[in-house]
């Protein structure tokens, strides 16, 4: 029990680590796609930069319609009428794909968050049934017989609240920013999708 619960522990604050650098990332990342967006640079001078790397959040849902809108213009500018709701589903894609990603293994926290307490909880009984059985085979209640058994159950407990609580603590945390993110990418799919049917009008 004990060792389930220590691996649990380590591998929910290997998870913890590696998504505050990711939500790091993606909010930095997106609002410095939004300085560039709203700065007055060309679209396809920003697109041209930003399909030559690896994007995140705001900028892949740029870059994915973008893509979807100079395919259309460059092989069938005859297809324009339908260029607006192929951009609306490439953009809800790329959203579901980039929330996906973000809230990847937050499962597990909120699954060792729920479970680790019980976890500990359970080795505690076991190791106090344990103690009581050593206690009447040696038919010896002297507190310093009993406790260091009692001790060593108790530290199952604290184990499992020690993997517990941060894990619970930081799924409330990146659950939040997880739907603050998506809150973003959504506003951005509603303004980018005016904007191509504003190109639209002017084009057919």
């Amino acid at each position: 029990v004990m060792v389930g619960l220590m691996l649990a522990s380590v591998w929910s604050w290997a998870i913890i680590l590696e998504k505050l650098v990711t939500f790091g990332r993606a909010r930095r990342e997106s609002s410095q796609f939004e300085q560039q967006f709203w700065s007055g640079q060309s679209l396809e001078e920003l697109y041209a930069l930003l399909s030559r790397g690896r994007t995140q959040a705001m900028g892949a849902l740029f870059v994915a319609a973008m893509r979807e809108w100079k395919r259309t213009v460059e092989q069938d500018p005859k297809t324009l009428r339908g260029i607006q709701l192929r951009v609306e589903k490439v953009m809800d894609v790329t959203v579901s794909r980039e929330l996906e990603r973000l809230e990847n293994r937050l499962l597990f926290l909120a699954t060792v968050g729920s479970t680790a307490p019980f976890v500990g909880l359970f080795g505690t009984v076991w190791g106090i049934m344990t103690s009581f059985q050593a206690i009447a085979a040696s038919k010896n209640t002297n507190l310093a017989v009993v406790a260091p058994g009692i001790a060593e159950a108790l530290f199952a407990t604290a184990l499992g609240l020690l993997a517990a609580i941060p894990s619970v603590i930081f799924y409330n945390k990146f659950s939040s920013e997880a739907g603050r993110i998506g809150q973003r990418l959504e506003a951005f799919a509603d303004e980018f999708a005016a904007i191509v049917s504003r190109q639209v009008d002017k084009k057919i």
